[in-house]
Parts: C-alpha cells; structure tokens; sequence
C-alpha cells in the first residue's frame, strides 16, 4: 500500500472513530434530557393526582371513588396521554384510567417505594409495547401514606425522535466522510509527490547518477530535506569525482617508478657492461622509484587509518623546541638541495602534550611542502611561538603560492591545485589532509594564509591544554 492509501485511510479511520463517539454521545445526551424532561412532567402531574385525591378520602382508609373523582383520573390521563392508577396501601388498584386493573393487586417495585414515602421513576422496555416510564408519587394525607398515584406513559415516541436524530447524525458522517475522503485524497497526493521525487532521485543515484538534484516547492520541512539531499548529492558527486581523480593519480604515481623499475632491469638484464659502476648507478636509481612507492603506499595506509578510527592518541610531555630542531635537521638536506635558505626561529621555550610522532608527521609534510614548491635560492622559515592558549608553528615560504579560490579546498585529501604540477613534484597530494586529520584529532587546527607568486604561510595551533576526557 502506498503512503497517499495509507494517509487516506489513516484519515478516514480517525475520522470514522470520532464521528461514532459524538453520535453516540450526542444521542445519549439528548434521551437522557428528554428522558428527564418527560420524568419530571410526570412527576408533577402525579403530585397533582395525589393532592386532588386525598381529599375524597376519610382519615383511615381509601373510598370507593366516585365517578367525579374517576372522570378527573380520566381527563388527567388523557392530558399527559399516559395511563394513570390509584393503589391503596395494601397494594389494592382502586381504578384505573383504563380500567383494566381495577380491584386487583400490584406489586410493583415503584408502589413499594413510594407506599415507603418516595416519589420514583424508572423505564422499562416491553416487548410488543416498547418503552414504558413508571411514575409513583405516594398519597400523604395527615402525614399518613393512604396509597399510591401510579403513572404509566409511554416513551416510544421520544426513543422514535432519537433514533431519527441517529439517522441524520449517521447520513451528515456519511456524506462528511465522503467529501473528507476526496479532500484527503488529494492532500495525501500532494504530500506524497515529493517522496515520490526523493524515490526517483534515490534510484537514480544507485544507477551512478551521483549529481542528480530534487526540486521541492513546497514551503515545509519537505523543502529542508530537500535542500539537504541536494548538499549531499552534491557532496558525493564531488567525491566521486575527487575520487576518479584520486584513483588516477594515485595509477600514475604508481605506475610511474614502476615502469621507471622495468625499464632499469631490463636494462640491467640486457647489459654487457662489466663496470660494476654502471650496475650500481641502476640500482641506486631502482632503489629511489622503490622509496618513491613505499612513501604513496605509506601515505595511503595512514588514509585508511584515519578513515578507520584506528589512529590512538598517545600523549606525552614533548618538548616543542627539541621536535622542531630534530625536524629542521632531518629536512635540511632537502633544502640545501635546492639552495633553499631553511630556518628555525623559537621565540619561546614551550612544553605540551601531544602524540609525538603524529605531531612530527604532520610538521615534515607541511613543512617537506613549502621546501617541495619554493623555487631554488627561497627561503622557509618556521617559527614557534604561543599565543592565547594555542601553541603555534608558523611556516612560511616564498614559494609559488596558492590560488585564492583553491585555499578552502587544499585540505580535502583527493584535492590537487594543479595535477601537472603535483605529478613532476612527486606526491600524491595527501600530505595536506593527513596533517589536517591529525591536528584536528589534537583539538587544534591548521589556517593557511597565501598569495600566487608570492608564497604562503601555514599556521598550525595545538592547544596547550588538550581535554583528554
């Protein structure tokens, strides 16, 4: 069953449920006022019977009743349309307006009650007759109960009114429900058309349609999922796509020392030298593109980790200075190679925790960048300093620079500025994103500051009091 069937029917149902409880309530409510009505109509009237009554009695007992007092019974009954009876106080009926019982015996729970001074009223359903309302209303003559005025008034025709009333409420829910059941077919069809655009979207991007967008114009929480799912398709079109980029990258790195490894050992295998010189200029030169592989494959591995959740923390007291002269020492070589002026400024003696050799990794590649795409005779300064409750250590070079309209992407881990670029400076462009994951799992962050032709300058702050908890 579809959500628009499964609305409408939810709707319908609800809808049904509560017209059953107000036509019941309603109909229980209005027997019961004309109920009420029509007992204390008949209890007046009886009262009336009873005080006209004893008059024509003597201080003991009830009389024969003569044909005046039969003829007032009669007018009476006929008045109220209901039947009326005089018992005495030992059960006798001394008439009746139809004069049925008259001399015979009743025991009625009624005479009872009221031969016992309470006036009562009570319905009773007959079969063949319907329902009936008993009235009694002692007869009190000199404070003494002499019998009994018992009124019997059928209420058949109030029950008829109600049940016609139940007819009505039972056709007004009828057509109700109808004209609510086309209301909610079509309120149902129209919230149910955005799902149905989510759902064609959804397969859509199963099929490898990673872009496709959904149009929502309704102003409503459908229209912030919406926005929502186009954000994220968004996003994993541009991963997909980073990601192909990625995959070839990564191919050509890969492929690149491997087919500079074949060509040196065929060479090798073909050659006829015997100057072991010669051999050894190959395998150094095999040995390079092999370091070459070993560093992508370290680079991707450390990806995996951090997409795992493998990498732990471990913290330790680490003096900054000493980490930073260690790292400026390892790299010099790099940069005398490239006649790049490398220097170490510490403005500040300063001790924190951290994970040490994440912390260095991340430092070696952002720093191994600026050696890597500042031209030969530049310079890299790295400087360390507090500030606030960061520690920060500030490279800057007067390299090649960074476009403006790249810096909010250079730490996305399949993002290259310029692929051509990336592939003859070696690398596989995730130094940047393993230096970010692993600052940002510090607490801490990396800003960057650059202009093309000019240089850059990367800022990376650790705070010196990480929450550990």
């Amino acid at each position: 069953m579809s959500v628009r069937w499964k609305l409408v029917s939810t709707y319908l149902l609800l809808l049904i449920i509560s017209q059953i409880i107000i036509n019941i309530f309603i109909s229980e409510t209005l027997l019961n006022l004309y109920l009420q009505e029509r007992k204390g109509e008949i209890l007046t009237k009886a009262n009336i019977v009873s005080n006209s009554i004893k008059f024509y009695l003597p201080e003991n007992k009830l009389i024969v009743l003569d044909d005046f007092l039969r003829s007032i019974i009669k007018d009476y009954s006929q008045e109220i349309d209901s039947r009326i009876l005089v018992v005495d106080n030992r059960y006798r009926v001394r008439t009746d307006s139809f004069e049925e019982f008259t001399g015979r015996t009743l025991k009625h729970t009624e005479i009872q009650k009221a031969l016992q001074g309470t006036s009562n009223a009570s319905v009773h359903n007959y079969e063949g007759i319907g329902h009936v309302m008993y009235v009694a209303v002692p007869i009190t003559l000199n404070e003494e109960i002499k019998g009994v005025t018992l009124i019997s008034s059928s209420l058949n025709t109030i029950y008829s009114k109600v049940e016609d009333i139940k007819s009505s409420l039972r056709l007004i829910g009828i057509l109700t429900t109808f004209i609510i059941g086309i209301i909610s077919y079509f309120v149902a069809d129209f919230l149910s058309k955005p799902l149905e655009k989510f759902t064609q979207a959804i397969k859509e991007m199963a099929q490898g349609k990673l872009g496709k967008k959904v149009r929502i114009t309704t102003n409503d929480e459908f229209k912030q999922l919406g926005s929502a799912f186009n954000i994220m398709s968004t996003k994993l079109d541009q991963v997909d796509k980073q990601r192909k980029d990625f995959v070839a990258n990564v191919s050509h790195e890969l492929r690149t020392p491997l087919s500079s490894i074949k060509l040196l050992s065929e060479s090798l295998i073909h050659q006829n030298e015997d100057d072991i010189s010669v051999y050894k200029d190959f395998l150094k030169n095999i040995d390079s593109e092999i370091d070459r592989l070993n560093n992508i494959i370290d680079d991707l591995l450390t990806l995996v980790d951090l997409d795992k959740a493998k990498l732990n923390l471990e913290y330790k007291t680490t003096y900054i200075n000493y980490l930073l002269e260690n790292i400026i020492s390892n790299l010099m070589p790099l940069a005398d190679k490239k006649d790049i002026d490398l220097k170490l400024i510490e403005k500040e003696k300063i001790q924190i925790k951290i994970d040490q050799n994440k912390i260095q990794q991340a430092i070696i590649n952002i720093i191994h960048n600026a050696i890597k795409y500042t031209p030969e005779g530049g310079k890299v300064e790295v400087t360390l300093y507090t500030k606030n409750r960061y520690t920060i250590i500030k490279v800057k070079d007067n390299g090649i620079g960074i476009p403006k309209e790249s810096l909010p992407n250079i730490f996305e881990r399949f993002y290259r500025v310029d692929k051509a670029r990336s592939r003859n400076t070696g690398g596989t462009g995730l130094g940047l994103s393993i230096a970010y994951q692993i600052v940002t799992l510090h607490q801490g962050a990396i800003e960057v500051e650059s202009e093309v032709g000019k240089g850059s300058t990367f800022y990376i702050k650790i705070p010196n009091d990480i929450d550990l908890s």
